[in-house]
């Protein structure tokens, strides 16, 4: 089986910095996951770098898999499309569902009125 070692620099070197970048994106993403305060927050450190983050790995591997095969390889293509269609509604509808939660429960402290957009016994 072909390796790392049988590639050449102008493949390995675009390789490498698409791993390195997407890695700290995805560090980062989750640092940000860990450090802020409240829910609402903390979602979009992943949310966001879920999407760059894990495009510079795929992109990474698609120009791996092709050098090493001689051949285009598609296959990251596909799971790259449905990343970017899923990650975002995914997040969206996470972060409803805790609006709507807090909404429900009538938590004033979480953030969910920093905007004014929901008010409690608002009447339409």
């Amino acid at each position: 089986m072909k390796g790392l070692e049988d590639i050449s620099l102008w493949a390995a070197l675009p390789v490498a910095v698409l791993l390195i970048l997407g890695g700290s994106i995805i560090l980062i993403g989750a640092l940000g996951l860990m450090r802020l305060p409240n829910f609402y927050q903390r979602i979009h450190g992943p949310a966001i770098t879920i999407s760059l983050g894990a495009g510079c790995v795929l992109m990474a591997s698609i120009i791996y898999f092709s050098v090493l095969e001689s051949r285009l390889v598609v296959h990251e293509l596909i799971i790259t499309v449905f990343l970017f269609m899923t990650a975002p509604v995914v997040a969206m509808m996470i972060m409803r569902a805790a609006v709507y939660r807090d909404l429900r429960a009538k938590k004033q402290d979480t953030g969910v009125l920093a905007g004014g957009v929901y008010q409690f016994g608002r009447k339409e």
